[in-house]
């Protein structure tokens, strides 16, 4: 028998006419209106959001050690900069990713069900990049639609897409993509397997909540993101079926993930797709070569932000060696691990043409929305515009160009493991 939750009795039809979210949002906004950096951004949202859905944006795989070393590991990275370049303000950071033109160097990955943390979900992070002339990234298990992001941001756009056994859904997914003015296709290849995240096994995590005595009661603590919660329509998978609700994530991937997806279903999918192409989750060389081969545009390294082998490699260590491994021509975007403007700074001079950022703009959009997504890219922005000035580097080619010179690892016998980003200090936050 089906559970009897508030939407099915149409509580947020009710509840829409009554706007009591800027009373329970106004802590949250102030919260906001302090936050110096991706920390401060970070404890915001964890102040915002139920602890479930927190956890999920936060954690990591396992033990989460891949987690901390891949933010750990650009602590061991030093910025030797040059002194007297006689740079004249401002730094350009424009820049071309899968052949268009962006502004910033950086943009918001492609992540799922952005709507759990905020009601405005997919739609916020799309203002944010159009507001900062960004590539944007949507995720095949979007809660937005496809034609919905596409009036919303005119500039370029990438369509994430999983390995899904259904070739049919496939085929039409990426029809509604063209037709909603996406540039180019990211396939997501490390994902053939549903990662142990066991934070979420521990909050029982599931969106909508299963309305258990823990949960409720975490719901009358976070308020805002609660009334959100019961005033908004329920999710759906926007991009792939309507009818499927939201709730149903690691059932519905794990009967759609094709693990036996391989380079020749790659190949038929490239044809299919027919323009610019990313293999998104790469972190060895040989695999890169092979992408290059198969007829891949773009390597992606990354190792899905953590959360799905534990102790894959921090992607900003194994940067340089696909860079040599696929040559100078070839367009690599990384992402994993950054938390500050130096951090992008740091994988454009090692062989990244552009950078990836996943929690930092979704502690933004649970932070508040629109204006925490812009924050999260504004905070970045600032940070990388600093480094960028006293590396002495006027723009992003310039810093891809002298980058390896620029920066060098520390010696083993001086280095240190601070863990600087431990959660429950904030990893350099605390001030909110």
């Amino acid at each position: 028998m089906s559970t009897i939750t508030p939407h099915k009795l149409g509580l947020h039809k009710i509840l829409k006419h009554i706007p009591l979210n800027a009373i329970f949002d106004a802590p949250a906004k102030a919260r906001l209106a302090k936050a110096v950096n991706i920390a401060d951004l970070r404890l915001c949202a964890k102040a915002r959001a139920h602890k479930m859905v927190f956890d999920y944006l936060d954690a990591g795989a396992d033990d989460e050690i891949s987690l901390r070393r891949g933010k750990d590991a650009y602590s061991q990275l030093e910025m030797h900069y040059h002194v007297l370049s006689g740079l004249k303000p401002p730094i350009d950071m424009r820049t071309k990713v899968f052949g268009c033109d962006v502004d910033i160097p950086f943009f918001g990955c492609p992540t799922a069900g952005n709507r759990m943390f905020h009601w405005e979900g997919e739609t916020a992070a799309a203002k944010a990049a159009e507001h900062h002339g960004s590539l944007y990234g949507l995720s095949s298990l979007a809660t937005t639609g496809i034609a919905e992001i596409g009036e919303i941001h005119k500039g370029p756009k990438v369509f994430q897409l999983y390995v899904w056994k259904d070739r049919e859904l496939v085929k039409e997914v990426l029809a509604k993509a063209k037709e909603g003015g996406f540039n180019a296709l990211a396939l997501t290849v490390d994902f053939t397997w549903y990662g142990n995240r066991e934070r979420d096994i521990r909050n029982d995590f599931s969106i909508p909540p299963k309305y258990s005595v823990a949960q409720v009661i975490e719901a009358i603590r976070k308020p805002a993101w609660t009334y959100d919660f019961l005033s908004h329509d329920p999710y759906t998978y926007a991009c792939i079926n309507t009818d499927v609700p939201a709730d149903s994530l690691a059932a519905f991937v794990n009967s759609q993930i094709a693990p036996e997806f391989d380079w020749q279903d790659a190949e038929w999918l490239l044809g299919e797709w027919n323009g610019p192409a990313a293999v998104k989750g790469v972190v060895r060389p040989d695999d890169a070569v092979k992408a290059v081969e198969t007829g891949f545009s773009t390597m992606w390294v990354s190792n899905h932000g953590a959360r799905q082998l534990e102790t894959s490699p921090a992607t900003i260590d194994v940067l340089p060696s696909i860079r040599e491994a696929v040559g100078p021509d070839v367009e690599i975007i990384m992402d994993g691990g950054v938390q500050r403007g130096t951090d992008i700074a740091k994988a454009l001079a090692l062989g990244a043409d552009s950078v990836g950022v996943g929690k930092p703009y979704l502690y933004g959009l649970a932070a508040g929305g629109t204006e925490g997504v812009i924050k999260a890219l504004d905070i970045l922005k600032v940070e990388l515009d600093r480094a960028m000035g006293l590396l002495g580097v006027g723009s992003v080619d310039d810093l891809k160009k002298r980058g390896p010179g620029l920066i060098k690892r520390r010696p083993a016998s001086v280095r240190d493991y601070p863990d600087r980003y431990a959660y429950e200090r904030g990893y350099g936050g605390g001030v909110i």
